[in-house]
């Protein structure tokens, strides 16, 4: 069984994240500190609310720099929601910094759009077939329906890392994947057992 320390910085969708990778087949522990994540063999980061606080949370804490230094050393890890958000260099939400693992920025969908914001419900991801690994398995490329909540959207120049995308009006990154680092804009653990699937599908890719 996955050792999985799941982070809680005192944000996020935490209760559901953990039941859910239980659920997939994982030994899910809750850590504060960098020092109780250090023995695990995946970290997931579960993202909910306003970059703003997650990153002057992620900087007390000090899991800035053990969450660059994890993906660094490509250990298995898993972003949800904001846990994608963070991973990138700039946020337009508060003008602020995040970690900067990859290079690009995250905007707001634009309120001349006509659509509702935020982006909340069921919408289709489409795989990305060159960059889709063991995470894809049983998934349909062409498109899987997940559960998204989210106000702004990933724009990046790595093409290379897209996992998924999907449209809201316009087409925006739902995914990425390098190495041993995932993370996806939308809620698994609210996807019902395409979620489940996912979460699998990552304790099985490690």
């Amino acid at each position: 069984m996955k050792k999985i320390a799941l982070i809680d910085y005192g944000m996020g969708n935490l209760r559901s994240v953990f039941r859910a990778l239980e659920k997939a087949g994982a030994e899910v522990s809750l850590v504060r500190s960098p020092e109780e994540a250090s023995d695990a063999s995946a970290l997931v980061f579960p993202g909910q609310g306003a970059i703003v606080d997650a990153m002057r949370e992620l900087k007390r804490s000090g899991f800035d720099d053990f969450i660059r230094k994890w993906i660094a050393d490509d250990k298995p890890f898993m972003g949800i929601c904001l846990g994608l958000q963070v991973l990138f260099e700039h946020s337009e939400e508060g003008n602020t910094e995040g970690l900067g693992v990859f290079r690009g920025n995250v905007k707001k969908f634009p309120a001349d759009s006509g659509l509702k914001i935020p982006h909340m419900g069921w919408n289709t991801i489409s795989l990305n077939v060159n960059n889709s690994g063991k995470l894809a398995e049983n998934l349909r490329a062409e498109g899987e329906s997940f559960y998204f909540v989210h106000s702004y959207y990933v724009e990046t120049p790595e093409t290379e890392i897209v996992w998924s995308v999907s449209e809201y009006g316009l087409r925006f990154v739902s995914g990425i994947r390098r190495g041993n680092v995932f993370a996806v804009q939308f809620h698994p653990e609210k996807s019902q057992e395409k979620g489940i699937l996912l979460y699998r599908n990552f304790l099985n890719s490690f």
